[in-house]
């Protein structure tokens, strides 16, 4: 079985402190992840370097800035499921509906997208639909969280919360 890592919407401005947060986000759920899928606002492209070991996919949301080599959209191949990759834009409550049709014809298993920081792991037109949804700023989120897809005799998705790792104890 083969684990893919996925995030969205990391809007790291600083380079250290976004890549020790990414760091320590895939020490504690990302154990035996070889590839990262990272669908857009990465805000500052650098923080990819938190995967040294990995082999990263991501691509440009409409918060990154539009010079430097991330696509739009792309589509990868992982044990021969077809994975699409886009950020997404516009308003959320219709924006599978809008990201849907840019890979109409590719033949698609999976469809991971962002924008969104909704969380999403459901089946449409047989295509797993997957947002991790947002693992810092909640926003309109319900809750910080990240994704695992897993690659075995078929492709499934889970969204993993991070929210109770994440808080503070209270001061004392």
């Amino acid at each position: 079985m083969l684990r893919i890592g996925v995030l969205a919407d990391t809007h790291f401005h600083g380079v250290k402190e976004g890549v020790a947060f990414l760091e320590e986000l895939a020490a504690r759920y990302w154990t035996g992840v070889d590839i990262i899928l990272h669908a857009g606002d990465l805000v500052n492209p650098d923080i990819l370097m938190a995967f040294p070991d990995k082999v990263v996919h991501a691509v440009r949301g409409n918060m990154d800035p539009p010079a430097g080599d991330l696509p739009e959209r792309r589509i990868i191949t992982v044990n021969g499921f077809r994975i699409g990759l886009i950020h997404g834009w516009g308003e959320p409550d219709s924006l599978e509906e809008k990201i849907l049709p840019v890979f109409r014809g590719h033949s698609l298993d999976c469809l991971v997208y962002g924008h969104s920081h909704r969380p999403a792991c459901h089946v449409k037109d047989d295509i797993l639909l997957f947002n991790p949804c947002r693992p810092t700023d909640r926003r309109r989120a319900p809750f910080h969280s990240v994704g695992i897809l897993e690659l075995g005799e078929k492709l499934s998705g889970r969204i993993v919360r991070i929210d109770v790792e994440q808080r503070q104890p209270a001061p004392v």
